[in-house]
C-alpha cells in the first residue's frame, strides 16, 4: 500500500501568519482575544483557549487590557473604525491577498463602479469584502446567480463593473463566471483574486484523487478551503473521507487498497497531518512501508544525551565546510534544516538566494535536501548559520565557464538596473549585461526587465570571476526560429492568440508568435469605428484568424470579427418579411428615412411609405431619434438591404376600420328587411 501526501498540505501563508501572530503576542505576555475563531480548526482553537485566548464576536466584548486579533479572513471597514473609536489595541492578521481585494473594491466603488463578488455570501471573508464597498455590490456563487442579476440591465447600464472572487473560490466556477460576464459586459474589469495557494491545492487534489483508490481530506468541517478540496476529490474518487483528526479515520474502509491520497486544508496544523499519516501507516502497512512513510514525512532528530558525544559531533564542523541539510521547517524569512549530528542549521532569505523577492515557502518544502556551506557555528547552542547562495555561486561559476565555451543558453533573473546595463544572477553568479545586449531593440526599456527571469548567453569572461552576457542574441534567435516556423506552416483560416503590438489610424498590428499581422480597422468591429483604440489597446491579448497571406512581401492580413456577432446574421435569425418592428429614426435623405432595427442594421423607409398622404420631405412626419413602428416589406440578402413601411401599417388600420363599417352596414340592411312593408301614416312611421 502507498500513502501519498499532497505537496501543499497544511497551513497556507495567511493562516500561518495569523497563528504565529497570536503565539507571539502570548509570548510577550499579552492578553489576547480573536474576532471569531482564528482558524477553522477546533483542535488548535481549543489549544489556544487553554492558553487564555478568548473568542469575541465584536469589539464591544474586548476588555481594556486585551489585544484584539483580526483573523486572516478580514473584517468589514466599520469593525476597524469601531475598534479605533474604543481605543482597542488591534493586531491585524488579515491575509495580504484578502487586504488586496479590500483595496480593489474600495477604490473602484468610490469611483462609482458596481462590484460583483464571486463567493459564499455567508463566509466571513466575503462579508469583509462587502464591508469595504462604498457603492452597489452583488455576491454570486454560480453562473446562474450572475445571469439572474444581470437581467436587470437598466441597473447596470452606463456603469463601470468590476468582478473579484473569494480567495478560496472554486477555480472552475470562477472561470465560467468570468466568461459569462464578458459576454454581456465586455468592458468589465476582472481581478483574478483567487489565492495561488488555493488554486495549487485544488489542482494537486484533483490530480492526486484521480490516481488514488481513496482520499483522506483533513481539515475543519467549517473550513471553506477544506470543503472545496473535499468536493474536488469526491468528483474523481468516490471513497473520499473528510476528517478532523486521526480518531475519525475509516480504517476498515481503507484495508486492501493500493493507493491512498492525503490532502489537507489551509487551516490544518502539521501535527494533525502527521498523526493521521502515522496512524494509517501503523494500521495498514508493513513495517518496511511504515519506515519509508515516516521518513518521507519528517526526518527524525538524533537524540544526543551524552555531552561528550555532542561536543565531538560539533568538532568536525567548521566554517566554509560543505554540508547537506534536510529541511524540517520553512517560514517566509528563514529555513530550518537538519545537517546531522544533532545540529540544527538556519538559512536566512538573503543566504538562500541573491533574489531579494524570493519566496522561501514557494521554493522549498519539508524533507527537501539542500547543498550548503557553513558560515558560523554556535557550539553552545548546537546551531549553525548556513548559506545556499554561496554554495551555488562556487558551483555555478564552473557552469558559467562551460556555457561560454559551448555557447549554451543559461537562465537567470535581473536583480538591478545600473548605469550602462543590467545585473542578472544565474545560480547565484553575477552576470553583467550591457544595455546594447539587454533588449531586442535599443528603444526597449531596461526597467521592464527588473525582477524578471531572462535567458542569455555568456559572451565574455574576465578576471575576478567577471562574466558578461547577451539577452539580445537569444531573443533574435528565438524570434527568427518562431518566424521561420510560422511561415512554413501558416495558411488562410488558421487561428492564433496574439498580442497587440501597435496601433495606427488604419488598423492594429498583432504579434502572432514570431511574426506580425495587421487587423484592418474595418475588421475590428461590425459597426463603424473611427479608431482601432475603440476596440483594442496595445498589450491586449486577442483571438485572430488569417484572412490573406503575401509570402513574397511577408504581409499577413488578420480577421478579428466573429461571425456569430455579425448584425446581419442576427437579423436573419430573428426577423422576416411582414414582421412589425419598433425602430428608431437615425438619419434622413430627400428620398426617405433610415431607421435602426438592431445595432448595425438600418432599414430604409421610402418617402412614399412614411405616410398615407403625399409629403414633400421626411422631416414633415419624422424626426431623428423618434421611435416608430414599421413593417418589414422586403429583404435583399445579397445587398444586405431592408425596406420598411409605416404606410402599410396605416393602410392596415384603415382596412380594418372599413371592414368594421361594412359589417355595420350589413347589420343595418338586415334590420330594414325585417321592417313592415307599408306605413299608413307619419305617426305610425314614427312609432
Amino acid at each position: 500500500m502507498k500513502i501519498v501526501k499532497a505537496e501543499t498540505a497544511g497551513f497556507c501563508f495567511g493562516v500561518n501568519r495569523a497563528v504565529n501572530m497570536v503565539y507571539e503576542l502570548l509570548n510577550k505576555g499579552k492578553k489576547v482575544c480573536t474576532l471569531g475563531p482564528i482558524i477553522h480548526n477546533p483542535q488548535l482553537v481549543e489549544e489556544l483557549s487553554l492558553k487564555g485566548v478568548r473568542i469575541v464576536e465584536s469589539p464591544d466584548e474586548v476588555k481594556g487590557d486585551e489585544t484584539l486579533v483580526i483573523r486572516s479572513h478580514g473584517v468589514e471597514r466599520e469593525v476597524f473604525e469601531n475598534a479605533k473609536q474604543k481605543g482597542i489595541d488591534v493586531a491585524d492578521a488579515t491575509c495580504p491577498f484578502v487586504s488586496k481585494i479590500h483595496k480593489i473594491v474600495a477604490e473602484n466603488s468610490l469611483a462609482g463602479a458596481v462590484t460583483i463578488i464571486a463567493g459564499d455570501k455567508n463566509h466571513q471573508e466575503v462579508k469583509g469584502i462587502v464591508g469595504h464597498c462604498y457603492g452597489d455590490c452583488f455576491v454570486v456563487a454560480s453562473e446562474e446567480e450572475l445571469t439572474s442579476i444581470l437581467q436587470n440591465e437598466a441597473f447596470f447600464v452606463e456603469k463601470d463593473i468590476i468582478l473579484v472572487s473569494q480567495t478560496t473560490f472554486n477555480a472552475k466556477i470562477w472561470g465560467n463566471i468570468q466568461k459569462n460576464l464578458k459576454k454581456v459586459y465586455t468592458n468589465a474589469k476582472i481581478f483574478d483574486t483567487i489565492c495561488n495557494a488555493t488554486s495549487l491545492r485544488q489542482s494537486e487534489a484533483d490530480k492526486l484523487s484521480g490516481n488514488s483508490d481513496a482520499v483522506i481530506v483533513i481539515g475543519g468541517r467549517h473550513s471553506s478551503n477544506t470543503a472545496k478540496l473535499y468536493d474536488v476529490c469526491r468528483k474523481n474518487c468516490h471513497k473520499t473521507f473528510l476528517i478532523e483528526t486521526a480518531d475519525e479515520l475509516p480504517l476498515e474502509s481503507l484495508k486492501g487498497l493500493e493507493n491512498i491520497g492525503v490532502v489537507a486544508g489551509a487551516s490544518t496544523p502539521a501535527g494533525i497531518i502527521k498523526e493521521v499519516i502515522y496512524t494509517m501507516s501503523e494500521n495498514l502497512q508493513s513495517v518496511e512501508e511504515q519506515v519509508e512513510v515516516k521518513e518521507s514525512v519528517q526526518k527524525s532528530f538524533e537524540e544526543m544525551t551524552d555531552e561528550e558525544a555532542f561536543e565531538a559531533s560539533l568538532s568536525g564542523l567548521t566554517g566554509d565546510q560543505k554540508v547537506e541539510g534536510i529541511v524540517v521547517a520553512v517560514n517566509p524569512s528563514e529555513i530550518t534544516v537538519d545537517i546531522g549530528r544533532g545540529v540544527t542549521g538556519y538559512i536566512s532569505q538573503a543566504e538562500y538566494s541573491s533574489d531579494p523577492d524570493v519566496k522561501l515557502m514557494d521554493e522549498v518544502k519539508v524533507n527537501d535536501k539542500l547543498n550548503l556551506i557553513i558560515m558560523k557555528i554556535n557550539d553552545q547552542e548546537g546551531t549553525a548559520m548556513l548559506s545556499k547562495r554561496r554554495f551555488d555561486a562556487i558551483a555555478g561559476w564552473d557552469n558559467i565557464v562551460a556555457a561560454k565555451e559551448s555557447g549554451e543558453i543559461v537562465t537567470g533573473f535581473v536583480k538591478d538596473i545600473i548605469k550602462g546595463g543590467v545585473v542578472a544572477y544565474t545560480n547565484n553568479v553575477r552576470v553583467f549585461i550591457p544595455a546594447s545586449q539587454a533588449t531586442a531593440s535599443r528603444n526597449d526599456s531596461l526597467e521592464d526587465l527588473k525582477g524578471k527571469e531572462v535567458s542569455f548567453r555568456i559572451i565574455e569572461i574576465g578576471r575576478g570571476r567577471r562574466a558578461v552576457g547577451s539577452i539580445r542574441s537569444v531573443l533574435r534567435e528565438e524570434r527568427k526560429a518562431a518566424e521561420a516556423k510560422i511561415w512554413e506552416s501558416i495558411a488562410v483560416g488558421d487561428r492564433f492568440t496574439g498580442t497587440v503590438k501597435s496601433l495606427t489610424n488604419y488598423g492594429a498590428f498583432v504579434d502572432i508568435g514570431g511574426v506580425d499581422g495587421m487587423i484592418h480597422v474595418s475588421e475590428l468591429s461590425w459597426t463603424r469605428i473611427k479608431n482601432p483604440s475603440e476596440v483594442v489597446l496595445v498589450g491586449d491579448t486577442v483571438e485572430v484568424y488569417i484572412k490573406a497571406i503575401d509570402k513574397d512581401k511577408k504581409k499577413i492580413s488578420l480577421g478579428y470579427k466573429k461571425e456569430e456577432e455579425n448584425p446581419w446574421v442576427i437579423f436573419q435569425k430573428n426577423f422576416d418579411v411582414d414582421d412589425v418592428v419598433k425602430v428608431t429614426i437615425v438619419s434622413m435623405t430627400t428620398y426617405g428615412a433610415f431607421a435602426r432595427i438592431i445595432p448595425g442594421i438600418d432599414g430604409l423607409i421610402h418617402i412614399s411609405q412614411i405616410a398615407d398622404k403625399h409629403i414633400a420631405k421626411p422631416q414633415d412626419e419624422l424626426q431623428i431619434g423618434q421611435e416608430v413602428e414599421a413593417k418589414i416589406t422586403a429583404v435583399d440578402n445579397d445587398k444586405k438591404r431592408v425596406s420598411l413601411s409605416i404606410r402599410a401599417l396605416i393602410q392596415k388600420e384603415e382596412e380594418e376600420t372599413q371592414d368594421i363599417e361594412a359589417k355595420d352596414e350589413v347589420v343595418y340592411e338586415a334590420t330594414e328587411e325585417n321592417a313592415p312593408a307599408e306605413v299608413e301614416t307619419e305617426t305610425e312611421a314614427a312609432e
